[in-house]
């Protein structure tokens, strides 16, 4: 007997235009109140200044290189209709979401703009486009919400003369439920928010929920290999994707017929954080769980980062981690604290320094599920902590944390116009070299950022905690360089990805951006000359022309 139930619901209205901004249409951008841009001039010497953005009719836009015949191939498979070519459509595919894609938005730096964007309406029309851009030698960069801070979606033509986008927002329906092996089938083009809506009603959540839930894709979860939030309890992407539909150049490819198998190695983590480099994924199938009839979100602080390290780290290894778990450094915390601001900050400061707390780092715990399941959950939880001494602050820094935990990047808009450089990156590494890797990589930022009258702001946070190790999450403000703003983070980035890289190296290159075009040189230091031989060779038979995103996962 079948289970599977076939449905086709997708979003409501399609809006093909895409904000070069971290919020999503119809959201409401993030303003930075005065205290908090009074306490960032303190602290960095960020001096008051007005930098706007520059509008798009200001931005260098080349005409479209795609060749006629192309073009009209183009228009066959997909449409005439959805195979855009004006300055404005181009223009809205252009890169990104890194803080030098915004900066290039800006009008400073040159935008990588593509010839043309194609709007593929499922499947079928995915794998014909591919076909269409491998037979006339058309560089194809897949795109789904463009939340790629490593440069991921550039339009890069590498040999080739022109390159289009082909944007998957018109795959947007949830294909099939299976609710007794609780799986289901999304086209690769659904929003992580509608996801989400789709699958509530029929019981079910993802649970996946990143810093770019509010734009990111199935797709682009599978693509690069994403981590949520909620990771200790969901799971990483990966871990959720059971099966994978892949337009290639050679053919159209699926894989996943079995929750396990030892048929040889697992093709389908070879083609989750392929970034595009191996075929355009157009159907997921993921593993989904019953929507948790309750959440609850706590906050604590410890003393210190080595004793709220060591706390992770125990509630890893005896397996009693909360589906979040998140510890902040001292940096960090005074950053939360400052920037939230309020009497009932002040207080909270007040009671710890009674406590004797010199250097409180911050513990957001969240367990999600039945009732009685969190509170157990929770208990065992607490039980681990007990000895470190965590002081609890009590479900309203808890929930302040999950309602407030998009408005960082949201507030990217407001902090460029400030003249502030702003800017994450991550790795992950064993627990016996958290500390020192948190070390080498702060070192390195501050180190490449400070000048007189520039302090930067290095800040740092565990995000996803495994019992052999953990990710370090890392926030950068500071002055921008008005002479030479790309130079500054470039050279920035460039530091702390050696410190990353050498003497061994000390962690992951990525824990969850994935490779893209930044971390491209660096990738030979983790997985070895014979391993980026290996991928080499997936690529060219499965990408024989070279039209796959090029550029990213592999370098030019």
């Amino acid at each position: 007997m079948c289970h599977t139930i076939a449905v086709t619901e997708a979003r409501d209205h399609l809006d093909h235009r895409v904000r070069r901004s971290w919020t999503p249409a119809g959201g409401q951008d993030a303003i930075l109140p005065p205290h908090a841009a009074r306490w960032l001039a303190s602290k960095t010497g960020l001096v008051e200044r007005s930098t706007p953005a520059a509008p798009d009719s200001a931005l260098a836009v080349a005409e479209s290189a795609l060749p006629e015949v192309a073009r009209k191939a183009l228009e066959a498979a997909v449409g005439a209709d959805h195979v855009l070519r004006s300055r404005e459509d181009r223009l809205g595919r252009a890169g990104g979401l890194s803080y030098l894609d915004l900066l290039r938005h800006r009008g400073t730096g040159e935008l990588t703009v593509p010839d043309a964007v194609v709007l593929p309406a499922d499947p079928d029309e995915v794998q014909r486009v591919v076909e269409v851009c491998a037979e006339h030698g058309v560089g194809l960069v897949p795109f789904g919400g463009g939340t790629s801070v490593v440069g991921g979606v550039q339009a890069l033509r590498g040999t080739k003369e022109s390159v289009v986008v082909v944007d998957l927002c018109r795959l947007d329906r949830l294909v099939s439920v299976d609710p007794v092996s609780r799986l289901a089938v999304l086209q690769a083009g659904v929003l992580a928010p509608e996801a989400e809506r789709l699958l509530a009603g029929h019981g079910l959540t993802l649970g996946h929920v990143p810093q770019s839930f509010e734009r990111a894709t199935i797709g682009g979860f599978a693509a690069t290999r994403s981590s949520g939030q909620a990771s200790a309890g969901y799971g990483r992407f990966e871990d959720m994707v059971e099966g994978v539909r892949l337009a290639t150049p050679r053919g159209e490819w699926r894989l996943g017929v079995a929750p396990a198998s030892a048929a040889g190695p697992d093709l389908r983590q070879l083609v989750v954080g392929s970034e595009g480099a191996f075929g355009v994924l157009s159907e997921v199938t993921v593993r989904v769980r019953r929507l948790p009839e309750t959440r609850r979100y706590e906050g604590f602080v410890l003393d210190g980062w080595s004793r709220g390290a060591d706390a992770v780290r125990e509630l890893a290894q005896r397996r009693v981690l909360a589906d979040v778990t998140r510890l902040s450094d001292p940096h960090e915390t005074e950053m939360a604290f400052s920037l939230s601001g309020g009497w009932k900050t002040a207080v909270v400061r007040r009671y710890l320094r009674a406590r004797g707390v010199l250097d409180p780092c911050l513990l957001v715990l969240g367990w999600e599920g039945e009732p009685g399941e969190v509170a157990a959950r929770r208990r065992a939880t607490l039980r681990a902590l007990g000895s470190l001494r965590p002081i609890s602050l009590g479900t309203a820094v808890g929930e302040k944390w999950r309602h407030g935990r998009f408005s960082g990047p949201r507030q990217r808009d407001a902090l460029l116009d400030m003249g502030v450089c702003v800017e994450t990156l991550e790795t992950a590494t064993y627990w016996s070299g958290v500390d020192t890797l948190r070390s080498a990589v702060r070192a390195a930022l501050v180190d490449s950022l400070a000048t007189p009258g520039r302090r930067p702001i290095v800040a740092c946070h565990i995000s996803h905690a495994y019992e052999t190790g953990a990710s370090l999450y890392f926030t950068v403000l500071t002055p921008r360089d008005l002479d030479d703003p790309i130079g500054q983070w470039a050279r920035a980035k460039a530091a702390a990805c050696a410190a990353i890289s050498s003497n061994g190296p000390l962690g992951t290159i990525s824990h969850h951006h994935a490779v893209g075009v930044d971390h491209a040189p660096y990738l030979p230091a983790e997985i070895g000359s014979l391993g980026v031989d290996v991928l080499a060779a997936v690529k060219r038979e499965l990408d024989p022309e070279g039209v796959l995103n090029p550029g990213k996962l592999l370098g030019p």
